[in-house]
C-alpha cells in the first residue's frame, strides 16, 4: 500500500466533526454555525433523545449532515453505575446485533436518513465477561462502513486503519489550539482525524464551546491550510476506496 492517501482537491489532511447522543444544543446551537461556514458534521443518534425533535433532526439530514447509529439505549460498562443495569459486561452479541438493528431502523423510519456509520458508546467495543468476553467489532463491520471509537490516541492513518474502529479524538473542553495541534500533525503525516464531543455550548462538562466549534470550522474551510473537512461516512468511504484500490 502507498505510504499516503490522496484527498479530494489537494487537501493535506481530513477532519470529520462528530456528535453523540442527539444532544438539543447540537440542534440550536450547532447546526447554524455549521450553516454559516458550509461543512457537513456527523451526529450519531440516541434514539430517545432524538424523539424529543423529530422535525429538527429530519431537516439536518436534508441539509447534508449526516445521522449515524449509537444504539437505542447506550450500554456501557457496569462500572458506570449509571450503565449498571444496562451493562456491556451482561450483553451477548446477538444481544448487540439486535440493538443496533433496531437502532438503524428508527433512524431510517422515523428520520427518512440513510445509516451508515457507528458510534462505540463510551468507546468500548466489548460485551460479557473474562474468558467469554468478545468484542462487537465484526457485529459493526458486518452493518456499517465506519465504527468510530471514542478517547483514542491518535488520529487514523489513512492507509492502514481499520475502518470498522476508526480512532475518535475526545474534543470535549478541548480549546481550539488544542485541537488545531491535532489537524497540524494530521497534515504533516496526511491524516484523518475524527474528532468525538456532546454538546455544543458553553458548559462544565461533554461540551464543545460554540467559540471553539467556530474557530474549528474557519480554519479548516480556509484553503490555505488544505483540510478537506466532511462527514465520518464520506470521508471513510473514499478511505475505504483508497485501501481497497492499494490493494488491488
Amino acid at each position: 500500500m502507498s505510504d499516503t492517501v490522496a484527498w479530494p482537491g489537494h487537501a493535506r489532511a481530513a477532519v470529520s466533526l462528530s456528535y453523540d447522543d442527539a444532544r438539543p444544543s447540537q440542534l440550536d446551537n450547532g447546526l447554524p454555525i455549521f450553516s454559516r461556514h458550509g461543512v457537513r458534521a456527523t451526529f450519531y443518534i440516541s434514539p430517545p433523545a432524538a424523539r424529543q425533535r423529530l422535525p429538527a433532526w429530519r431537516a439536518a439530514a436534508a441539509a447534508g449532515h449526516e445521522l449515524g447509529n449509537h444504539s437505542m439505549t447506550h450500554p456501557c460498562s457496569g462500572n458506570f453505575a449509571w450503565s449498571r443495569n444496562n451493562a456491556l459486561e451482561d450483553r451477548s452479541l446477538p444481544d448487540m446485533e439486535a440493538e443496533l438493528l433496531e437502532a438503524t431502523a428508527f433512524i431510517k423510519r422515523e428520520l427518512s436518513a440513510p445509516v451508515n456509520t457507528y458510534a462505540y458508546c463510551c468507546g468500548q467495543k466489548h460485551v460479557g465477561r473474562g474468558v467469554h468476553a468478545q468484542s462487537y467489532v465484526p457485529v459493526v463491520a458486518k452493518y456499517f462502513s465506519v465504527g468510530r471509537g471514542f478517547r483514542d490516541e491518535n488520529f487514523n492513518d489513512p492507509t492502514f486503519c481499520d475502518l470498522a474502529q476508526a480512532y475518535g479524538i475526545d474534543a470535549d473542553m478541548a480549546s481550539f489550539d488544542v485541537l488545531r495541534g491535532w489537524i497540524e500533525r494530521a497534515t504533516d503525516a496526511g491524516g484523518w482525524v475524527i474528532f468525538a464531543a456532546h454538546d455544543i455550548a458553553d458548559g462544565a462538562r461533554q461540551c464543545m464551546a460554540p467559540a471553539v466549534l467556530e474557530a474549528l470550522c474557519v480554519y479548516c474551510a480556509d484553503p490555505v491550510n488544505q483540510i478537506w473537512i466532511d462527514t465520518v461516512a464520506a470521508v471513510g468511504q473514499h478511505v475505504h476506496a483508497a485501501q481497497w484500490a492499494a490493494k488491488h
